[in-house]
């Protein structure tokens, strides 16, 4: 059978970062796969920030080699510089310029002058669908419009791998929505290499690949899809005619419950479990529902903390 060989846009291997006696990042190794859209997941504190700020060169690492794009980090940082963009949380653009004008004084720091600042200019408007906007203060934007241009900024020179650093936190869920519609565009259309941080799981669910970092380390990784296997559990929640009958028949199974309000929750590994209790119990059944494991579930499995924290 024949298989695509996959390639690989960054590599971690070992990876040690301390600030004083602090040990950020103890040990971490993971890899990139061109293409894809990659979620990097930790609670605050577990070494995240530092890991991504070493791979973008603006951190120098204690032990441990990172390549990116095939450039070894410490021996071709300006190369890796011109193979990636960046969106952090916060802009690094003028409130007072257009967001031409910010977009071309963008481009003049990556050497771009004349027709060749203009079409890269063109490109970036095109990508983050800022075409309607060009001509206004990038100050009088929108939440969704600036992040929109962020995006531009970072696309000014046609990088290989797009970071976004939480792209989305404190959006409304439209305009997080539009954000997202851009970034898998670009990731579809344009074969980039997304790098995403972020602290709303269902935007991890989409990733192709996801590495969970906690105290330094790497704690799980896998697609979604296989983390949820091995993380979660999926819950039917059953409304019965007679809930005492229920129970007992739980009992008797040997099957785990939960009473809760007018309902009881039973929790298995796959949905399909359900089916043989719904067909033996089905004359008991007023109504049922069933949700499968998410990606929130395994995070707090796998860490044992929120998020958001």
């Amino acid at each position: 059978m024949w298989l695509p060989v996959m390639e690989k846009i960054i590599e971690v291997e070992h990876l040690q970062k301390s600030y004083k006696k602090v040990q950020a990042v103890k040990d971490v190794s993971f890899f990139v796969e061109k293409g894809g859209l990659f979620a990097f997941l930790g609670p605050n504190g577990a070494g995240k920030s530092t890991t991504i700020n070493t791979i973008c060169t603006f951190l120098k690492p204690d032990a441990g080699k990172v390549w990116v794009n095939g450039h070894e980090l410490g021996k071709e940082d300006e190369r890796i510089r011109m193979d990636i963009g960046t969106v952090f949380q916060e802009s690094l653009l003028d409130e007072l310029l257009t967001v031409r004008e910010n977009l071309e004084l963008r481009g003049g720091l990556y050497g771009l002058k004349g027709a060749e600042l203009k079409k890269a200019v063109e490109r970036a408007v095109k990508w983050s669908e800022t075409e309607e906007i060009i001509k206004r203060p990038y100050g009088k934007l929108s939440g969704g419009q600036k992040r929109r241009c962020d995006i531009g900024r970072a696309l000014i020179h046609t990088p290989k791998i797009l970071f976004l650093d939480e792209p989305t936190t404190g959006l409304d869920p439209q305009t997080r929505k539009s954000v997202w519609n851009t970034v898998k565009r670009l990731q579809k259309e344009e074969g980039m290499t997304v790098f995403l941080t972020t602290h709303y799981m269902e935007e991890a669910e989409d990733a192709d690949y996801v590495v969970v970092i906690d105290d330094g380390k790497v704690a799980a990784k896998g697609t979604p899809f296989t983390l949820k296997e091995s993380y979660t559990s999926d819950k039917m929640k059953v409304k019965c005619r007679d809930g005492k009958q229920a129970a007992h028949f739980f009992k008797e199974n040997g099957i785990r419950y939960k009473e809760v309000a007018d309902y009881i929750e039973v929790r298995g590994r796959t949905t399909k479990e359900f089916i043989p209790l719904l067909q033996k119990m089905q004359e008991n059944i007023l109504d049922y529902t069933v949700e499968k494991g998410s990606m929130d579930d395994v995070f707090l499995n796998i860490t044992g903390k929120e998020i958001r924290e």
